[in-house]
């Protein structure tokens, strides 16, 4: 591969969480998300039967696959022309398999963009040890990759999510009277206590609502996996959407600010249980979409590639107690 103009990085690597494409697929794809954690069997299995009302398929392959098709549609019409690669941590295409294929293109320095937009152990710090111990599989001949900034604060993607909850506030008789209901995924409170989680998902919250000039929001939170016996953070969605019904609220906006693509856990926490939730208690629920492909949110990934570019914003380098894990 011709090393590009773009001072010294000739590719794009994207980076992503990976789901099964299958039934076959779930239970290795499960087993290699839980490998390490001391998560029970019996847990993984009713996990596998969301995935299974979905014939075994998670749709962020594919929204992968549409961002990556209007990422490159959007750097060949404006630049900078970088070839992209996509990498997963769970499943195919896995991060080794994807960086041995980028040795063997001659790439040498790639940027990544990582599909999770705040500071946390399993959306950022996790993702950089992925690239470290693929880079340590593939040997010598492994390219350099710099991580792209956390965006959750960038004026593009609160454009992305504005856009898309105006679009949900509109299919609500009554737009005025709905509460926003920002959800995010819970993580522990301990691994909360260790990086900027809480406070980027808040900022991001009221960026959103000041554009909207709506004041009934909330942030809450989503697909608790861990022991009963530690503390998640909170409050639980469902459990928000009941006491917003006691209060008389009947009309919601659910805005899952804390993803960027429809994933498992949010056709299925949210479009199936919250709503089942929504629909036992008497409450109009509408689901806003994620950033996705918003034309918004793929001209902030080239922003993001062209602040690098620039020297116009720092490498990702995390501090050694930055994001740990407890």
């Amino acid at each position: 591969m011709k090393t590009t103009d773009f001072g010294s990085y000739d590719a794009l690597l994207l980076v992503s969480f990976g789901g099964p494409e299958g039934m076959e697929d779930v239970i290795p794809f499960l087993e290699n998300v839980l490998r390490g954690r001391n998560v029970p069997r019996e847990r993984m299995l009713q996990v596998a039967h969301h995935y299974e009302l979905f014939g075994g398929v998670s749709p962020i392959n594919q929204q992968n696959r549409n961002l990556i098709a209007a990422l490159e549609k959007q750097l060949e019409q404006h630049g900078p022309r970088l070839p992209i690669y996509w990498g997963n941590r769970n499943w195919h295409p896995l991060l080794p398999d994807t960086l041995r294929r980028m040795a063997d293109d001659g790439v040498r320095n790639a940027l990544a963009f990582v599909t999770a937009a705040y500071s946390s152990y399993s959306s950022c710090r996790q993702y950089l040890q992925n690239i470290s111990d693929a880079q340590a599989t593939v040997g010598p001949d492994a390219p350099r990759v710099e991580k792209l900034r956390v965006f959750y604060n960038h004026p593009l993607f609160i454009e992305a999510n504005v856009d898309h909850i105006r679009a949900a506030l509109r299919q609500l008789d009554d737009p005025a009277s709905a509460h926003l209901v920002f959800t995010a995924h819970s993580i522990p409170e301990s691994m909360a206590a260790n990086c900027d989680y809480v406070s980027q998902l808040a900022h991001t919250g009221a960026l959103i609502a000041r554009a909207l000039h709506v004041d009934n929001w909330q942030l809450v939170y989503q697909s608790r996996s861990g022991s009963p016996m530690q503390p998640w953070l909170g409050p639980d969605v469902s459990d928000h959407l009941k006491a917003l019904r006691d209060e008389g609220v009947t009309n919601v906006v659910i805005a899952p600010i804390g993803f960027v693509s429809d994933h498992m856990e949010v056709v299925y926490d949210l479009d199936v249980e919250a709503r089942r939730v929504a629909d036992e208690i008497g409450m109009k629920m509408v689901r806003a979409q994620t950033a996705g492909t918003h034309p918004s949110f793929v001209r902030m990934i080239r922003e993001l590639i062209l602040e690098r570019v620039r020297g116009e914003a720092p490498p990702n380098l995390c501090a050694p107690d930055c994001c740990r894990i407890s």
